[in-house]
């Protein structure tokens, strides 16, 4: 798969692109969203907006790398936060894991009124696109 950014400015969320165009990706993986949740469904990290941001996009890493695709196929990530404030001072804590995995999605940075867990401060939620190393099934 080759892509281009569409535009050399920068997001004001930090350092990815505001759009990136993508050539025909063999594998094409929605992400649902991934909040702070443990094997069970309990919410791990309650009012810790960077340890919620990071455990969602580790999930988030494991759903991509499950299809066959690696985290730098990350096309595009949602952040669903209901702190915004809280969570954009933490955001580094997922520019720096996407800069450390080669990913660089278009960033969108969402206030929301609720998260379907109580405590829950934060979800992800994105696109995958690439060629599959594996065929893999989530």
């Amino acid at each position: 798969m080759t892509s281009s950014d569409t535009t050399s400015t920068v997001s004001p969320l930090g350092r990815l692109p505001l759009g990136r165009l993508h050539r025909a990706p063999e594998a094409i993986l929605p992400i649902g969203a991934h909040g702070s949740l443990d094997d069970r469904g309990q919410l791990v990290h309650a009012e810790d907006p960077a340890a919620q941001l990071a455990l969602a996009l580790a999930l988030v890493e494991a759903t991509v790398v499950g299809a066959g695709l690696q985290p730098a196929d990350l096309a595009q990530l949602r952040v669903s936060a209901t702190d915004l404030a809280a969570v954009l001072d933490v955001l580094d804590v997922l520019t720096d894991r996407l800069d450390e995995v080669g990913a660089t999605p278009a960033l969108s940075v969402v206030g929301v009124c609720a998260l379907p867990v109580d405590g829950m401060l934060v979800a992800l939620d994105g696109l995958a696109l690439g060629t599959p190393r594996r065929p893999g099934r989530i």
